[in-house]
């Protein structure tokens, strides 16, 4: 069974938001507050340890019921049943989207081509388990037998950014092993990395699916290379691990075949980190905090899948944002963490969203007239009420935010802590009232700059509050957004799990690099061929 495919504008409840926009996109909110002094309880949903409130949106009861009859329309609850049942609804490249395996109970039972794929995944958690244990106790040492101190991760995309993202934001719970993620091909990348490692005592965890990136074997060699100066080659099985499906490209790198964790194709690399290619979360915060990153995953999971949209987070969180892209035209959302642990966070939902949903063809393979996608961009708070807020409060552009939070620090200083919430509060606040010329006047504020001091307000946020940050409410909080992602690729009618955008610079790339050695010639647009000449001339 296909995903269904319904052009939304197509819609009643489409066109009927379309006339409510018209009669409604000046609303104030700080009216709609005064009008229901319960529109913050109506607007709130509270589940588990999330207290999700969205009322300082532009939007009121009828907004919010257009949207959730949006939804029905497009048919969102059948096709949630199709991805968590396993059927190829990643049709573009013939594979079923099951991350939601991976971190679903070994209990439980999940069917890709007739066949339950949960014991296989278990065995493979049970593989991670054993090899995390083993490195992590001092079991497993390296070539000289000393135990191992540093964990190299090498990977690019879903393989570097996933995990990356985790163990920076769990570095709370981490061990006593260091890790470090090699991804971009800038050699001055690794060579950095390189700086900071002794051969004797490190790991490298080398992650490719298919074990032909470019940018991940040209690091792993480099790595390799460097390692067996002080090495030899039978060193290497006791060194490197890979995850990957290509077996015999990994071991004639060198890797033991039983340092070979597994991977499927039914597991996107944007949404792959709760797989073995989340060995190195596991790692560096120990197997059952990474199990715990699991539990959090498969509780939201089941939340979405079972609870009514008009309490669903990220049903809620996708309608919202459908009503800014396609009815305001807001280009992007700002995703704000008042939490420096989640300093990685918004870079890795610019994967996750921008290489699911930037498509221009629809799920009929017709070109598209409205707009998918949304620009994601982020820095933790207070930092960015020092940077970019400028832009969100007195700029010409409307920009959704997020603002998560957390209700307790990890370390207990609870002055900074008060801090840190007060401006959280405050932010989301100031963006709802802004500040009204009587009150720059009331300030004794200068005529002449009454006007630079006045505030819009209006500015719409999401406001997410966590009782506190753990492996758990990590693993609840991506899979939240790797849920939004899905129903809005579902209403914009397009297929959310391919890439092919990403593979034209890729192949051309390729072509490039032959002409640097002189072993092809390449037709190229003018300016294309004055830099590479250029390049040249500079060797």
């Amino acid at each position: 069974m296909a995903l269904p495919s319904i052009n939304p504008i197509t819609t009643d409840s489409w066109k009927r938001l379309q006339e409510h926009f018209k009669t409604t996109k000046d609303a104030h909110m700080k009216d709609l507050f005064a009008q229901d002094k319960e529109r913050a309880n109506k607007f709130t949903i509270k589940w588990d340890d999330f207290y999700v409130d969205f009322s300082k949106n532009r939007i009121t009861e009828e907004t919010f019921n257009l949207l959730l009859e949006l939804a029905n329309e497009v048919k969102l609850k059948e096709a949630i049943q199709s991805q968590f049942s396993g059927e190829i609804i990643n049709q573009t490249e013939g594979r079923a989207v099951l991350h939601t395996a991976l971190r679903a109970p070994k209990t439980s039972e999940c069917y890709v081509d007739g066949a339950n794929v949960i014991p296989e995944v278990s065995q493979v958690k049970q593989k991670i388990e054993q090899f995390t244990n083993e490195v992590v106790n001092g079991d497993r040492k390296g070539f000289t037998g000393k135990t191992f101190t540093d964990i190299v991760n090498i990977g690019i995309g879903g393989s570097d950014l996933g995990p990356a993202m985790v163990v920076d934001s769990l570095q709370y719970y981490k061990n006593h092993l260091t890790t470090h993620f090699v991804s971009n091909v800038d050699g001055d990348h690794v060579n950095e990395v390189i700086k900071k490692l002794n051969p004797e005592t490190t790991l490298f965890v080398v992650v490719s699916k298919t074990f032909t990136t470019q940018e991940t074997l040209s690091n792993a060699n480099t790595l390799k290379n460097w390692f067996l100066k002080s090495a030899g080659e039978d060193a290497i099985a006791k060194h490197f691990v890979a995850v990957s499906t290509n077996i015999q490209s990994v071991k004639s790198f060198g890797i033991d075949e039983t340092n070979i964790f597994p991977m499927w194709d039914w597991v996107g690399g944007r949404f792959s980190l709760w797989s073995a290619v989340g060995l190195t979360i596991s790692l560096a915060v120990g197997y059952n905090n990474f199990e715990s990153l699991l539990s959090g995953a498969n509780k939201m999971d089941d939340h979405f899948k079972n609870e009514d949209f008009k309490t669903n987070i990220p049903v809620v969180l996708a309608l919202i944002s459908i009503w800014y892209n396609n009815f305001f035209k807001a280009e992007s959302e700002a995703v704000i963490p008042y939490s420096q642990y989640l300093n990685q966070f918004a870079t890795y939902l610019q994967q996750g969203i921008m290489e699911s949903n930037g498509k221009s063809i629809d799920r009929n393979g017709n070109p598209i007239d409205y707009e998918t996608g949304t620009l994601i961009w982020g820095e933790p708070g207070t930092n960015s009420q020092h940077a970019f807020f400028q832009l969100i409060h007195q700029g010409t552009k409307l920009i959704p935010a997020d603002f998560i939070g957390f209700t307790k620090s990890l370390h207990g200083n609870q002055d900074h802590q008060d801090k840190l919430i007060s401006n959280f509060l405050a932010q989301t606040e100031a963006l709802l009232n802004g500040k009204t010329e009587q009150e720059v006047i009331a300030e004794g504020t200068a005529s002449d700059i009454i006007p630079f001091k006045v505030f819009k307000g209006n500015k719409p946020t999401n406001t997410i509050f966590i009782n506190k940050l753990s492996p758990e409410s990590l693993g609840k909080l991506i899979a939240m957004y790797e849920h939004k992602i899905f129903v809005q690729g579902i209403i914009w009618n397009i297929f959310s799990y391919d890439q092919f955008g990403v593979e034209l610079g890729k192949q051309l790339a390729s072509k490039i690099l032959k002409e640097f050695n002189g072993s092809a010639i390449s037709d190229h647009d003018s300016s294309t061929s004055n830099l590479l000449n250029y390049y040249n001339s500079l060797e």
